[in-house]
């Protein structure tokens, strides 16, 4: 299962590490320790709205911004068999995928979409999956969000 504040946590690091700030640098601007938000990136805690709002402005992203990347994933995680719905409920991959890869023995799936979205989740035990989406763009991959 995909843990929301574990797909907010990696949506605000990737947006940090791709602007090459550090923790302490968005700490700092939005007024928050910066062990507490080194938990949030790393989805041991979960922020409150006025906090997401205060650490999105930091990283001069807008809040919609960022919940409409974690709404994203978490469509596409929905997507996938096994990931986020019982394993009996299980239906078959949606037209809209291209490719569904099964690596042998390690439990990785990867979809992609119409060749702009790929997600790769790796079933680490019945209930816990690790998801990771990323957005093409021409010869460049940009990682939306991993959780």
């Amino acid at each position: 299962m995909v843990l929301l504040r574990r797909v907010i946590g990696d949506a605000l690091r990737a947006r940090r590490q791709g602007q090459h700030r550090t923790l302490r640098e968005v700490s700092s601007a939005a007024n928050v320790s910066l062990g507490y938000l080194s938990e949030i990136e790393r989805g041991q805690k979960e922020p409150s709205s006025e906090l997401l709002a205060a650490i999105c402005d930091a990283l001069g992203a807008r809040l919609s911004e960022l919940l409409r990347e974690v709404s994203d994933t978490v469509a596409l995680a929905e997507q996938m068999p096994g990931v986020l719905v019982p394993v009996q409920d299980e239906q078959a991959v949606p037209a809209a995928a291209v490719a569904v890869r099964r690596s042998a023995g390690r439990g990785v799936h990867q979809v992609s979409s119409d060749g702009t979205v790929a997600v790769q989740v790796r079933q680490d035990s019945p209930l816990k999956a690790t998801l990771r989406s990323s957005r093409v763009r021409g010869s460049e991959r940009d990682v939306v969000c991993a959780a």
